[in-house]
């Protein structure tokens, strides 16, 4: 049986439950996700979640900080428990990159981020645990830290169910429909739907669907893997959230007395197929991700793994999101390319694109950045005082 629906949300991940609980917010009655495998299934589900607010450039520190006060709020603003644990943020560089990040931090703070510089000792004094002796300085967020990806997503979709946003697992989308250069609607293995408006938030699937409208859009998929260590008694009560720029790590700790840790893109240079790829550690990943781990949380050093995955990030030829209509198909949507730093923005990406379905322009933070053609025009995001980092580390988390 066809059926119909205003809006058709394409992904049950932490984005497309966000776009649905805002879009159903906003009165929009006829919602409709669809969704392959589960909620929080692909990438979201398997997100080191942190949330911070430092970029090197401000559109992105735009959607970051606009995101924020949603998760630090979270039972008012949605409702429910996300999972939100302020644990301190910290951002290090290497000693070169110390201007750079003081103005960072001073663009940062004129966007409304609660940031500062802290020196070495500061540093020291604020987060014993760390070892600080090969840096010059850090940015610290003391009220940033991470959420649980599976339940803000969950939350996000009961809430939309709640406004009458329908989900439905199992009806995976296969083709794009297109009549007259508009969207016309979805195909899936459960039939034929109806839609006026499409917004696709598959990641790394993204191009395949796009081909199916006769859209072409360069995201790379790529393996990147995060590793569980067991923390011993003295970190007990936990350590601050780290981007660890100056050693090549990330790492943050859990409720459950682990700290996860990566290395970005280590191992993970050349695509890979979301469909088929290990979804397990590396045996030579882990003595890297506890050695660098080590190196900045010493008393981590002899710490047991307990567990680990690979996830997939799409990656975007500047490393940003594309957010933005579909040239030459009305009414479609995508977003994508997040590259793994999506989670954070979530809220913020949400609330824009209902704000351009429905309003025909964002206003929450300017997508014109984001726009689909920024490639072709050879305008990627960058800021004006990027960081240097280790060939093998992917800072996006």
């Amino acid at each position: 049986m066809q059926r119909t629906a205003e809006v058709v949300v394409v992904g049950a991940g932490v984005m497309g439950a966000s776009v649905a609980f805002h879009l159903s917010k906003r009165g929009v009655r006829h919602v409709l996700v669809l969704e392959k495998t589960g909620i929080a299934a692909g990438g979201t589900g398997k997100s080191a979640a942190f949330l911070r607010m430092h970029y090197t450039n401000e559109p992105e520190a735009r959607m970051a900080i606009a995101s924020f006060p949603v998760y630090q709020h979270w039972g008012d603003v949605v409702g429910g428990d996300c999972g939100f644990t302020s644990t301190g943020f910290v951002m290090t560089v290497l000693p070169e990159d110390t201007e750079a990040l003081r103005r960072n931090v001073a663009m940062l703070k004129r966007l409304g981020a609660k940031t500062e510089v802290l020196t070495a000792e500061e540093l020291k004094a604020v987060a014993p645990s760390l070892a600080t002796e090969d840096l010059v300085c850090a940015a610290y967020e003391p009220e940033s830290g991470y959420a649980d990806p599976v339940a803000t997503t969950r939350l996000f979709l009961e809430h939309a169910q709640a406004l009458g946003a329908r989900l439905e697992i199992g009806a995976e989308v296969v083709a794009l429909r297109v009549r007259a250069g508009r969207i016309a609607g979805v195909e899936t293995t459960r039939g034929l739907v109806d839609a006026p408006t499409v917004i696709l938030l598959t990641g790394p699937w993204t191009p395949r669907l796009l081909q199916t409208a006769g859209s072409d859009l360069p995201i790379t998929p790529r393996r990147a893997q995060v590793a569980a260590f067991a923390r011993p008694a003295a970190l007990a009560a936990g350590h601050p959230t780290v981007i660890d720029g100056a050693l090549g790590s990330y790492f943050r700790s859990t409720r459950d007395g682990l700290t996860l840790v990566g290395v970005g893109l280590w191992g993970g240079k050349t695509s890979a197929d979301p469909d088929r790829y290990d979804q397990g550690n590396d045996p030579e990943f882990l003595p890297v991700a506890r050695q660098r781990l080590a190196r900045r949380l010493p008393a981590m050093g002899d710490s047991p793994y307990v567990r680990g995955h690979a996830g997939i990030y799409d990656m975007s030829p500047d490393t940003r999101a594309v957010l933005d209509g579909v040239p030459g198909v009305g009414g479609l949507f995508v977003a994508a390319g997040f590259s793994g730093t999506g989670f954070k923005k979530a809220p913020a990406v949400g609330a824009c694109l209902t704000e351009l379905i429905v309003e025909g322009r964002a206003r929450t933070v300017d997508l014109r950045p984001f726009r689909w053609n920024r490639f072709a025009e050879s305008d990627p995001i960058r800021g004006q005082d990027e960081y240097r980092l280790p060939a093998d580390f992917g800072h996006k988390v």
